[in-house]
């Protein structure tokens, strides 16, 4: 039975990659530009608006591991998939927050190729301030055109 609550997790791991790419180019560069843009301005302190994000997004999260604990004999799968949704939260800190925009002093270089590939994505991102000229929108996955030759 457990295969069966990795593999719910996977999946909710792995969906909230397209699910982020559509929030971060139709919703973020959309109707919430104004909490975002904080995120391609420079910024001054620890917190920027575009953090609110973070507390939003952690609501279906936390709500499904509440439902799936609640209503354990019909449910539990719900509380997997926020474990799922909430493992890509801390891989996406993890790696957007310390490791490219270092907010927490990090002085390593990722040398794996489909890191730099990643990273330079979202530099790419970063170099467009205006909302609606934007690309590489997504996080875990880039086009092979960010690859270094």
């Amino acid at each position: 039975m457990y295969w069966y609550y990795i593999l719910i997790t996977l999946i909710a791991f792995v969906a909230m990659e397209a699910l982020a790419w559509f929030m971060h180019k139709y919703v973020m560069h959309g109707f919430m530009w104004n909490w975002h843009k904080s995120h391609h301005s420079p910024n001054e302190g620890i917190f920027e608006r575009n953090d609110l994000f973070a507390v939003l997004f952690s609501i279906p999260a936390v709500g499904s591991m509440m439902i799936g604990l609640t209503y354990r004999e019909e449910w539990y799968w719900l509380f997997w998939t926020g474990i799922g949704i909430t493992l890509y939260g801390v891989v996406y800190f993890v790696f957007h927050d310390i490791i490219v925009h270092r907010r927490i002093r990090f002085n390593a270089r990722p040398g794996n190729p489909y890191l730099k590939n990643i990273i330079r994505a979202h530099k790419v991102h970063h170099k467009n301030r205006d909302r609606n000229k934007g690309e590489a929108f997504g996080f875990l996955y880039s086009a092979k055109k960010y690859t270094a030759e």
